[in-house]
């Protein structure tokens, strides 16, 4: 048991996730640890000064934290997210928990490393989450003061998330990589932390090529063709290998968005994990009535949106990049500065450096003064950073796939979660949830099935993505969001069904709001 003035729990981030961790179990006085001067995660540290939220802010609060303002439905700027989260934190005391500026650079496992052994850990009737006894021992680095400090713990809470801090960094079997380019190559983390004037200045009068075209690379193009307005301004080129669809706002032909995707009507239509026989059969038959919905959405987003114009629509279904979390939200002159000729677009497969630009797959060379490598972040890299052998091998599975039951325990690493690391439409309120379950986990409320089950489950929904979206490799549960929910809440004793009338349940989205505390606690 911990002494006087120790914590039995470990949080590791002070973001999203790891502020709702710690507010759950701030019955344990958790230490939470963050790397930073400040709480916010990647909204603090990677959001553009032009970021806005994917989702509009009723469906992105914590269940006891409502917006003060929640009626409006504007998608809220990363200042306005900060603003909420501070006031989060505040509400309920949260930095008492809170170590800043305390890296964690390593991990050890003070148990057995055999497999068996910590495996047979989990589940059942063996042993509880809490075992009354250090587990972990944690690294920790705190300021410029390079001395590790070493601090045990009984259990872990990862939240250092899957965005920030590590870039995804290409590499050039075909061809010529940076080194050989005479401009000036940035990741976009590295573009985060420019203030505004800053950023404008680096832009302003260049000729620029952006590396994707996901969400950070969509709003960058606007920030560059923001900074060259005027005579002397340069068009910004993106170049994209992997199209997906873009979305204006959550309205389609003048329905809420909602009603295609996030309710149990519209869910029904969708494969779920362990779903029986007969429910497959019915999802078969169902077939054509869910392409029909993909089909209504694409009509839409083609008529509103320049996508043939300019080459930008994608091949597949709109229902594999939203069942895949892949969905982006565009700003909303971004076409606007397209059509201006300050946003241009080119597809390529693949693309190496030459002395002045960037080399397409055809040959195509493009002259650049900077290139920007919006090619997104490495949380599992991270993760491996700071794990001991042999978990670090045990992250991802051989689909790519990191096989968390219940988005929150993997099998096979012991009195450790990890949360964030599950996506869905918001990621605050699939976070908040499982650090729900986590604490009544913890508190002796539930038992874990065996590992054998658990693995069992992960597997069942890697299927499902698997056979739903051929970008399965995100842990997305869009599609079946509420369902996963229903099964969280049997777990915890909550009742599955959380409205008032059945009306609501069939036709009226899900939200945090639906996810207050049950009365049987």
């Amino acid at each position: 048991m911990a002494k006087s003035g120790e914590t039995r729990v470990a949080i590791v981030g002070g973001g999203i996730s790891g502020l709702a961790a710690a507010k759950q179990l701030a019955w344990l006085k958790p230490t939470v640890f963050e790397a930073t001067e400040s709480i916010g995660g990647v909204w603090r540290h990677c959001a553009y000064r032009t970021t806005r939220l994917q989702t509009p802010r009723p469906d992105y609060e914590f269940s006891d934290h409502p917006w003060a303002d929640r009626a409006d439905p504007t998608f809220p700027t990363s200042t306005e997210i900060l603003d909420y989260l501070d006031g989060y934190a505040d509400r309920f005391r949260l930095r008492d928990f809170i170590k800043l500026n305390s890296k964690v650079v390593e991990i050890r496992y003070l148990g057995s490393p055999e497999k068996d052994a910590f495996a047979a850990q989990w589940g059942g009737d063996c042993t509880a989450p809490l075992p009354g006894q250090p587990v972990w021992e944690i690294g920790v680095v705190a300021g410029e003061s390079g001395t590790v400090q070493w601090y045990k713990f009984e259990f872990i809470v990862m939240c250092i998330g899957k965005y920030g801090d590590l870039p995804k960094m290409p590499v050039f079997p075909w061809g010529g990589g940076p080194e050989i380019f005479q401009g000036k190559v940035m990741h976009t983390l590295d573009y985060c932390k420019l203030d505004e004037e800053a950023t404008k200045e680096l832009m302003r009068g260049k000729k620029v090529v952006i590396l994707g075209y996901k969400k950070s690379a969509i709003d960058l193009a606007v920030e560059c063709a923001e900074a060259n307005q005027g005579p002397d301004g340069e068009p910004c080129t993106m170049v994209i290998r992997t199209l997906h669809w873009t979305v204006p706002s959550y309205s389609i032909w003048g329905l809420p968005f909602f009603l295609f995707y996030s309710t149990r009507l519209s869910q029904f239509l969708h494969e779920r994990p362990n779903q029986g026989l007969l429910r497959s059969l019915l999802c078969l038959f169902l077939a054509p009535l869910r392409r029909g919905v993909s089909k209504f959405i694409e009509s839409y987003l083609t008529w509103k949106l320049p996508l043939e114009k300019y080459g930008l629509k994608p091949d597949h279904p709109f229902d594999e990049d939203y069942a895949s979390c892949q969905m982006a939200i565009l700003p909303e002159n971004f076409f606007a500065e397209a059509d201006r000729g300050l946003i241009r677009f080119e597809k390529s497969s693949r693309w190496c450096f030459w002395e002045k630009g960037v080399v397409l797959d055809d040959g195509t060379k493009l002259e650049a003064d900077i290139v920007f490598l919006a090619t997104g972040f490495d949380g599992k890299k991270k993760l491996r950073s700071v794990l001991p052998e042999p978990f670090r091998g045990l992250i991802e599975d051989s689909n790519g796939v990191m096989p968390l039951y219940r988005g929150t325990i993997h099998p096979l690493i012991p009195h450790m979660a990890f949360i964030g690391y599950i996506e869905s439409v918001s990621n605050l309120h699939t976070s908040e949830l499982r650090c729900k379950w986590l604490a009544r986990l913890l508190g002796g409320r539930f038992e874990l099935p065996t590992v054998e089950g658990m693995v069992r489950q992960t597997n069942e929904e890697t299927e499902v993505m698997k056979r739903t979206t051929r970008f399965y490799r995100r842990h997305c549960i869009s599609t079946f969001s509420i369902d996963h929910s229903d099964e969280i809440c049997a777990e915890m004793g909550w009742k599955p069904w959380r409205k008032g009338n059945w009306l609501s349940e069939i036709f009226s989205p899900y939200s945090n709001q639906d996810y207050k505390a049950d009365k049987s606690d």
